[in-house]
Order: C-alpha cells, then sequence, then structure tokens
C-alpha cells in the first residue's frame, strides 16, 4: 500500500533554519481509473479551432492543430493530467527560464500546481520554430524526449507556444526536468533554456536538493549515475536522511529498490574488499532501517561490520586495514567501523559484542597518532605506522565526529563528546579547511565524479550529527554559513549543484558527488 508519505510532495511546509584519487507539489492521483480518465479526457477534447485568435506581440496564443510536426518521443506520459495538454487550461504560470536568439524569447512556461510546463517563443514572425525537451536524468540526455510539441509560428502571429508535456513520469519513478528550445524561421542557430521544473517535492532547500539528486539515480541499476559503488551508498544515506528530516517520503522507493537490484552483487551483503566501502553501505542499511524498520537492512549492516571485524589485524597495534588484500590502516575505514559497530550496539537490545568493538576502535583510533597535534585527522600511517602526513581531507574530519555521537550513545561517557568538540572546533575553525570561512575540499577540482567530490558531503553528515546531538547546537551557525554560500553561489535553475561552495557556480558533465554534498549540507543545516 501507497501512504501519503510516500507520494510526491507538491509543497513542504518546513521552514529553513537558518582524496586521495583512491582507485584510479501536490500528491500524484495514483489511481489506475483516474489516470486513464485523464487521458481519455485529453485525447477525446477538440482542437483549438483553426481560426483561434492570433498571439500579438509579446504575447502568444495557442496551438493550432497541423501547425508544425511533433517529432517522434516518448509514449504518452500521464500524471495528474497527461501529455499534450491546452496551456490555456493550466492552473499557473511560472518562468523559471528563458533565453534569447535572434531577437526572439524563448521562455519555459511551469504550471506548478498541474506538474506541468510549455514552451513559449515571442517577438519574431511566422515560420518561427519552438518545442520543448523533457530529461530524466537531470539534462543529461535528453534523446528519446526531445522537441515535445513542436510547432511554428502560424501567419499573422509574432509568437507562439506548445503544448504542456508532464515534467516527472512519477508512474515510473522518473524525476523530470525540461527547458524550452526554439530558432527562427530563416536561421539556423537553435537556443535553449537552462533545464528548470516545477516545484513538486521541493519545498525547502533540501527537498529540491533531494529532488535535484534522484534526477541522478539510474532506475535500472538502483545506483546513482556514473553507478559509483561507495558514492552510492553515500547519496543514498543522504537521501535517506532527508525523508527523516524533512518528513518528505517520495523517494523511499529508492531503498528498497537500490537493496534488491544490488545485495547480491560484489560479494554480496554490501561487501567488498575495499573495507571502507563495506562501512559506508553498512551505514546506509543503519539509515534504512531507522527509517523503515524493516530488519533486513539491519542484518545487512551487521554483515558489514562482521566483515570489516574479519580484517582487524595486530599491525600498527589494531584496526581495521583499508583493503581485504592490502594492509594500509588509515582513518575514514576505522572512524566508519567505530561508527557501525555502536550503531549496531544502539539498535540490537541486549548487544555488548558491537559496543566492545566500538569502543576498542576508538581506543586505538585515539591512540594510532592520525589525529595531528592541531586536532585534524590525516589520511593515514606509514609503514613505521606513524601518521603519514597525508592531507586533512574534509570526511576524516566529519565521520569521526558521528561516530564519537554514536558511541556516546551507546556508553554515556562524557569523554567522548568533549573530545568530538575539540575535533569539530578544529576543522570548522580551520582557514586551510574553510577559506574565507567557506568549507573546501583539499585540492578540490572542477568535477563531481571524483572520490573528493563526495567528501565535503560526509563531513557535514558527521558534524550535524554531532551538532543535533548537543543541547546547545554549536555549530548551527557554521552550518547555515556553508548553506547559504552554497545555496546563493553553486545552484542553477535545475537546483543542482558544483563543487564549490564559495562559487563560482561549475556544472560537469557527469557525477553525482557534488549534489549528494549539498544534500548532506542542507539536511545538516535544516536538523540543527
Amino acid at each position: 500500500m501507497t501512504t501519503l508519505s510516500e507520494t510526491p510532495s507538491h509543497r513542504t511546509h518546513r521552514r529553513f533554519r537558518r582524496h586521495p584519487g583512491r582507485r584510479s507539489g501536490r500528491p500524484a492521483l495514483g489511481l489506475a481509473a483516474a489516470l486513464a480518465a485523464a487521458c481519455l479526457a485529453v485525447s477525446l477534447a477538440p482542437a483549438p479551432p483553426a481560426d483561434a485568435a492570433p498571439a500579438g506581440a509579446g504575447a502568444v496564443g495557442p496551438v493550432v492543430a497541423g501547425t508544425g510536426t511533433r517529432a517522434a518521443a516518448l509514449a504518452e506520459i500521464c500524471d495528474i493530467y497527461c501529455d499534450a495538454r491546452d496551456p490555456g487550461a493550466a492552473a499557473g504560470d511560472r518562468v523559471p527560464v528563458s533565453t534569447t536568439v535572434h531577437g526572439r524569447t524563448i521562455r519555459l512556461h511551469v504550471s506548478d500546481p498541474d506538474v506541468m510546463g510549455w514552451g513559449s517563443i515571442e517577438g519574431g514572425q511566422p515560420g518561427d520554430e519552438v518545442w520543448l525537451d523533457r530529461s530524466f536524468d537531470g539534462g543529461r540526455t535528453w534523446a528519446s524526449g526531445s522537441r515535445l510539441g513542436a510547432t511554428t509560428t502560424p501567419a499573422g502571429s509574432t509568437g507562439w507556444r506548445t503544448q504542456m508535456y508532464n515534467v516527472d513520469d512519477w508512474n515510473n519513478t522518473g524525476v523530470g526536468a525540461l527547458r524550452a528550445c526554439g530558432k527562427a524561421g530563416d536561421r539556423a542557430e537553435i537556443a535553449c533554456t537552462g533545464w528548470a521544473r516545477n516545484d513538486r517535492n521541493a519545498g525547502s532547500r533540501s527537498t529540491a536538493a533531494a529532488t535535484a539528486l534522484m534526477m541522478l539515480w539510474d532506475r535500472d541499476t538502483g545506483l546513482f549515475e556514473t553507478n559509483g559503488w561507495w558514492t552510492g551508498a553515500n547519496a543514498l544515506t543522504a537521501v535517506i536522511d532527508n525523508a527523516r528530516i524533512s518528513g518528505m517520503g517520495s523517494y523511499r522507493y529508492a531503498i528498497a529498490q537500490t537493496y534488491d537490484k544490488n545485495v547480491s552483487s560484489r560479494d554480496g551483503q554490501f561487501r567488498n574488499e575495499y573495507l571502507d566501502d563495506t562501512g559506508w553501505w553498512g551505514l546506509a542499511w543503519v539509515a534504512a532501517y531507522d527509517l523503515t524498520g524493516d530488519s533486513r537492512y539491519l542484518s545487512t549492516a551487521r554483515a558489514d561490520a562482521d566483515h570489516m571485524r574479519a580484517y582487524w589485524t595486530s599491525k600498527c597495534g589494531g584496526g581495521v586495514q583499508w583493503n581485504t588484500g592490502i594492509a594500509y590502516k588509515n582513518a575514514i575505514t576505522n572512524e566508519l567501523y567505530v561508527q557501525l559497530n555502536a550503531a549496531l550496539h544502539n539498535r540490537i537490545p541486549g548487544d555488548t559484542t558491537y559496543r566492545q568493538r566500538a569502543q576498542e576502535g576508538w581506543e586505538w583510533f585515539r591512540d594510532s597518532g592520525m589525529i595531528g597535534s592541531g586536532n585534524l585527522v590525516n589520511d593515514g600511517l606509514n609503514d613505521s605506522c606513524a601518521n603519514n602526513g597525508q592531507p586533512t581531507w574534509t570526511y576524516n574530519q566529519g565521520v569521526i565526529l558521528g561516530a564519537l555521537a554514536e558511541l556516546h550513545r551507546a556508553t554515556g561517557d562524557a569523554a567522548l563528546l568533549e573530545t568530538a568538540r575539540d575535533l569539530a572546533d578544529a576543522s570548522t575553525g580551520s582557514s586551510y579547511l574553510n577559506p574565507g570561512g567557506i568549507l573546501r575540499e583539499v585540492n578540490e577540482g572542477d568535477d563531481c565524479n571524483s572520490d573528493g567530490a563526495s567528501f565535503k558531503g560526509a563531513y557535514v553528515r558527521g558534524l550535524g550529527k554531532l551538532n543535533a546531538y548537543l543541547a546547545d547546537r554549536p555549530y548551527s551557525a557554521y552550518l547555515d554559513r556553508q548553506a547559504d554560500a552554497a545555496y546563493g553561489n553553486d545552484r542553477d535553475s535545475l537546483g543542482m549543484y558544483g563543487p564549490h561552495w564559495a562559487g563560482p557556480l561549475v556544472r560537469p558533465a557527469t557525477g553525482h558527488g557534488c549534489q549528494q554534498g549539498a544534500l548532506d549540507l542542507m539536511n545538516a543545516a535544516e536538523a540543527g
């Protein structure tokens, strides 16, 4: 049964609070009968009369049957209404993006209540063309959704418009975007607006970021665009956290589908040779268990923790090695190990094993030397079991904070929170990590598909967990400052974020790491 919390939300009424290169809105109707009736009503509706009043200068008129050619596209999509609806029936008209070409203005119009959009061209002459493109991967591709409603400006008019098309293919979990394209009739050049969408599932900064991330979720694989493995665990965790923090459950379907499509891959139960990858997935399934109560997710998290435990070795006095075949002891693997084991103890009545492992893991990590004199965590240990001096990646500063919060919950040891505050104060106050006050990854690049593109998200997620755990919320102002910067300087018309929270906006062609990081940030700021 689909509950209201699992259907797409038209508006979410929540106030927004104010590496290494390791391995090179309104709820839909939901009823088949209602959709069928809507499609039938549209298909049987008469076309506007051929002598409909033409649009004047600076305006557009209705599409006339027979004007222009509609290219082959996706099968008709139905949501509240079906594709190819007359814009004259639209319940709203918002123009999020526009562009110009040879003196013409091309606009994308969105009717938020209808979850549909249409394109228009103005200031031209008969023969000008306008159409829509529709994408279900954040504007990466649109071949099968191209030239929707293609039409030409008729004689006597200076502007025209397409019919309305759905933004989302909700019945097939397609989170979509539209853009309007057009050209002068006597010129070859084509201009397209930026991509944009309706305001469904975008009632706050965090839900808008979640919706943009879900545009990059691969419905075939259950992973995210580029099908990154450990980054997919982080992206899913960010989506799950958003459902918990914002109360919007529209994307809960991704949890079970990701699990079912991938539980038997790699070494099974989301285990593989990289022990940190296993830790990320284990924490994702803890988050899934917290949200859904489904015990299979907790069982998988236990299998992941046990897999990591099998590679706790005596080298350097303890700790989990990075890879099943590589003895390197690094920070991120052991931070995840502490957090995952503490989280399991906190969810398994009567447990002592996972608590003991978490405590042992923290005591080893604390004394390992990876925490430098300035309370920043370096990447790992060298062959002599000393701090290797490798960069203080942001995620190494953040995961340990979430780990210590979980371990304090497990043990009640007040010293753990004191240590966590010391570490958080060091990272939030570091001008090296926060030039100009805004977090920047070490050696931050312009890409979104590298390992490092996901690091800042993991940092603020851990900081946010600690902040929400502390009664005085000491890091809320820091998180709000980061969120305001990213929202104002690093976001495009589709709600997609680039790698630089302080700006300028860069939109790489591939990768979901930047969007996952932005969602983690908006989640942490809203929770705090």
